[in-house]
């Protein structure tokens, strides 16, 4: 299992170097309000589906979660919100259903092709080998996938499908203005970051985040320490998976043992345990993919967040297909479009220093600009 991990990621890697831009989302994402019309079920499978307004004639967008389900907080959560959205306030038919484990994937988009879906959605980087697959064996169908570009595994080459949209994100530019943050505001000096899985769309976060916080001790003259990551050998930190909120308190405990004040998970549901660890400490945390003051319980300990606006990309994504306009131009959101970006700092507002917020603001628009380039192995570009 390990070297199919490891070997998946590096496929991914050059998949999302290789990756063209797309067009910028129009608006942030957030949950929409089911219609009145909507009809809904829960089956054994996780399965939703609504529809309201005046549905396109013959479409029907679908999604698949992975195994953190459409509740984690995260990144399966904001693709619902953007599929729900869709069913609000375009009026198509949509249907989502919820992944307990990875051999339920390709199943599960089965189901949805088999039940009339014309635009189908994977939410992940594990979706790939499932969604590559539906795509060559449907090719009038059209299929959308979630933090990941499509691989060769033989020589981890890109693959392109016409029928097949990669939605990601260049998260190192936004985790970079987090690194900043946090090395401004550690007392002890030291701050953390773990991932999930060795995976492009999880160390191109801590990637960023690292850049950040060296930027931040070279200005400053400091030696903030980043425990958890090394971006020069690419080796940290993993808990295994993105489900088991355990290792994620473990993992943080581990870091707090250690003087860190400051972790920043990159591993959906299992960042929740960092937060338990983190509360308990009185330490401070920084959520990922989806503004975690919102939407989990403990905003009162994150100072920001690294966001990902999947929620308005998977809208914008399944409003083309659903007129008609369906491109496989992969979508790549950057500060500069507003795909990404940090969180504001909410309850830490009073407490940021101004020159600090200032700072990171001067280094967002070097990053829009072009003069400071945000590098990271699994850059898409």
């Amino acid at each position: 299992m390990k070297k199919s991990i490891i070997a998946v990621a590096g496929a991914a890697a050059v998949a999302l170097t290789l990756a063209a831009c797309g067009t910028a989302p129009e608006s942030g994402s957030g949950s929409s309000e089911t219609p009145t019309d909507t009809a809904s079920e829960t089956a054994d499978g996780g399965e939703t589906e609504t529809g309201g307004g005046e549905a396109v004639e013959g479409f029907k967008a679908c999604m698949v979660s992975d195994a953190g389900g459409f509740d984690d907080q995260s990144f399966n959560q904001s693709g619902k919100e953007g599929l729900d959205k869709a069913a609000s306030e375009l009026g198509v038919e949509v249907k989502a259903i919820e992944s307990r484990d990875d051999s339920e994937y390709g199943p599960n988009i089965d189901s949805l092709i088999s039940d009339g879906c014309t635009y189908i959605i994977g939410v992940g980087f594990l979706l790939e080998p499932a969604i590559q697959a539906a795509g060559r064996a449907n090719p009038d169908l059209h299929f959308g996938l979630i933090d990941s570009a499509l691989s060769n595994p033989d020589d981890f080459s890109t693959v392109e499908l016409d029928n097949v949209k990669p939605l990601l994100f260049n998260t190192a530019e936004a985790a970079f203005l987090a690194g900043y943050a946090a090395a401004g505001m550690s007392e002890s000096g030291k701050v953390g970051t773990f991932g999930g899985l060795p995976i492009p769309s999880v160390t191109i976060f801590m990637d960023g985040f690292a850049d950040g916080i060296k930027q931040y001790n070279e200005d400053n003259g400091k030696a903030v320490e980043l425990i958890g990551w090394d971006k020069d050998t690419q080796e940290g930190s993993f808990t295994g998976d993105f489900d088991d909120q355990s290792k994620g308190q473990d993992t943080t405990q581990g870091f707090l043992d250690q003087g860190v004040d400051i972790v920043m998970p990159v591993a959906g549901p299992v960042g929740l345990g960092a937060a338990s660890a983190l509360q308990a400490a009185n330490g401070t945390m920084v959520w990922v993919d989806s503004d975690g003051f919102n939407s989990t319980s403990y905003g009162d300990i994150i100072l920001t967040s690294v966001m990902k606006e999947i929620g308005q990309a998977v809208f914008d994504s399944v409003k083309a297909s659903s007129e008609g306009s369906f491109s496989a131009e992969p979508y790549v959101g950057t500060l500069e479009n507003g795909g990404v970006g940090i969180a504001p700092w909410h309850d830490f507002e009073s407490k940021v220093p101004a020159e600090l917020t200032q700072k990171i603001d001067e280094y967002k628009q070097k990053i829009i600009s072009g003069e400071l380039k945000v590098e990271s192995p699994s850059t898409p570009s």
